[in-house]
């Protein structure tokens, strides 16, 4: 079945063109390379895995409930719109909700891989050339994984929201090489990784837990080594172009809380578009989940160097100024340890099983006839 049947409003041309604008760079120095970096590559290839193998695709999804969140997670919630919906509407909304959201991290996760790819292209050091090699093939594998889980267990899409489009549109454009760390490593990574959090944390459904676990092992990586290249080399800068940097960041995380809030879902329920603006602000778990949101951003911009008073100022007025004192190594380190915790259960699981029937045909086996 082509893609195209499977969405739920015209995505427009299936091809998106992004002029490049920056230099290609090559780097003849192979020798030395800085430590951590070069770690952290090794890292990245120790920890490469497949999709196909790691993740249990046997385990069912029911589409009317993909991730077993609570109703009160819907904006619709507590509206008069909702007191009028039937138990198969509050299903089909809460699958709308679920593919605007994965739809969202797939394409986003697209944008991660080209984002990877150009700085592979640009950066002038071979180590960092090296480590966003191993960053595309993960989110090679991370687009796999969205695609097949929405193709196979919700059976819908959406397209890109049109400000997500807009960020990784900005981008990809800019001609400076740092541009694609901040704006994917920094940004968009940092908001995926919040967002990823809430949902395994949230969810009762097995099959969506390993996908968002597995993937935050990757991501915690990688905003690694966008904080890494990035505080090296903002160093360097003068004022005037850090200051250019932290506009660029205002505009985004502005973007991201005001934009990306699955107004398209209210409105294919044949709410109009003020009215769905209206219910998303008014809801409370959306508050949160917003403000949840720069949980990894924050302090992250803070690390690198970007730490102006305009940019300080605009996270006062988010009210998200706080989080750049978040302990971000303890927040990567636990996406690793719930990653690594799920391996073990399942592994576990799956050898007393095997125990299990060969101590049952062993048993089987001697019985008299």
């Amino acid at each position: 079945m082509s893609t195209h049947e499977l969405y739920t409003r015209p995505p427009g041309e299936p091809n998106w063109q992004v002029p490049s604008a920056g230099s290609a760079r090559l780097s003849w120095e192979y020798d030395e390379g800085r430590d951590r970096l070069l770690a952290l590559y090794q890292k990245g290839k120790d920890k490469q895995w497949d999709g196909a193998k790691r993740i249990d695709w046997e385990l069912e999804v029911d589409p009317l409930d993909p991730l077993g969140t609570p109703d009160e997670s819907l904006s619709l919630y507590g509206t008069p719109h909702w007191a009028k919906l039937t138990e198969k509407d509050k299903g089909e909304l809460r699958r709308s909700y679920a593919s605007w959201q994965f739809s969202q991290f797939l394409h986003g996760e697209q944008g991660a891989m080209v984002c990877a790819a150009r700085i592979v292209e640009s950066a002038p050091d071979l180590d960092a050339k090296f480590y966003s090699a191993t960053q595309t093939m993960d989110e090679a594998r991370h687009a796999e994984i969205y695609g097949r889980f929405l193709h196979e267990k919700i059976g819908m899409l959406y397209p890109v929201n049109d400000n997500l489009q807009s960020l990784l549109g900005d981008t990809l454009r800019d001609s400076r090489w740092d541009m694609p760390y901040l704006g994917m490593q920094v940004l968009i990574e940092g908001l995926a990784l919040a967002a990823f959090g809430m949902l395994r944390d949230t969810t009762d459904k097995p099959l969506p837990k390993q996908i968002l676990a597995y993937v935050m092992q990757d991501e915690a990586r990688h905003v690694a080594f966008g904080r890494m290249a990035l505080r090296d080399y903002y160093k360097q800068l003068t004022d005037a172009e850090l200051r250019e940097r932290e506009e660029f960041v205002i505009e985004g995380c502005y973007l991201m809380r005001d934009r990306l809030r699955g107004v398209e879902v209210l409105e294919d329920f044949g709410i109009p578009t003020a009215q769905a603006e209206e219910y998303s602000e008014q809801s409370e778990f959306l508050a949160l989940f917003r403000q949840l949101l720069f949980s990894r951003i924050v302090p992250c911009v803070k690390d690198i160097g970007l730490w102006g008073k305009r940019l300080q100022q605009a996270y006062v007025d988010m009210g998200v100024f706080e989080m750049g004192d978040a302990n971000l190594d303890q927040l990567m380190a636990q996406d690793e340890e719930v990653a690594e915790k799920l391996d073990a259960e399942r592994f576990a699981a799956e050898e007393g099983e095997r125990v299990a029937e060969v101590h049952a045909a062993i048993a089987a086996g001697g019985a008299p006839d």
